[in-house]
């Protein structure tokens, strides 16, 4: 989501006057989205983190270029519980 700033309009050029009631409602409803989506990200690179610590984890990716598989071993400095 991009929000852009839109110019500022000379007071005497207004034509809606009640409408900046419903732009200040629209943006609110998208920083409140915006602020949903954060947390929710929030979140899930919080359990990742926390599966992370708890034990090991290995990352299998493929390079696009070259075709190479790579394994990325993840040790976090938690002794593992049983």
């Amino acid at each position: 989501m991009v929000l852009r700033r839109r110019p500022d309009k000379p007071n005497g050029d207004e034509k809606n006057p009640g409408n900046n009631d419903a732009d200040l409602q629209q943006l609110q409803a998208r920083l409140d989205a915006l602020d949903q989506r954060l947390d929710n990200i929030d979140s899930m690179v919080t359990a990742v983190a926390e599966r992370v610590m708890s034990r090991p984890m290995v990352i299998t990716a493929t390079c696009p270029h070259c075709g190479k598989n790579m394994e990325i071993a993840l040790i976090g400095t938690q002794k593992p519980s049983r």
